[in-house]
């Protein structure tokens, strides 16, 4: 895996969760077993924010050597951010336990972007 592929794959995945988000607020609360969110904006709010990171990601996957700093915003800091507050509100507020399923995959994709990152960047 490189850089570029996951920025790539980081989009994409912001992407779907952004458009599901956006559309199908209700239902998807309903997936993961969670109450509707009332009002809904908060959950679309959250779609257009997600919308706004996979779009990064595709920008920055143009040229991730120069692009890195985003990577780091969105790829490290966010998705990290992200996972630990998920796995927070598991244990504190007793959230569904599907939330889990953001804790792995924000997580595994911040650990993945961190260690990239830290790699040296190739020649060229």
């Amino acid at each position: 895996m490189d850089l570029r592929r996951l920025a790539l794959l980081s989009g994409a995945y912001d992407l779907a969760l952004a458009l599901s988000t956006l559309f199908f607020a209700v239902p998807l609360a309903r997936l993961f077993g969670a109450p509707p969110p009332v009002p809904v904006i908060n959950a679309q709010l959250n779609g257009v924010f997600t919308l706004t990171l996979a779009a990064g990601y595709f920008w920055a996957a143009g040229d991730v050597q120069a692009r890195r700093g985003y990577l780091w915003c969105a790829g490290v800091l966010a998705k990290g951010l992200g996972a630990a507050l998920f796995l927070l509100d598991h244990f504190v507020n007793g959230s569904p336990s599907s939330f889990l399923l953001f804790v792995a995959t924000d997580g595994t994709l911040a650990l993945l972007t961190l260690w990239l990152l830290r790699r040296p960047a190739p020649p060229g």
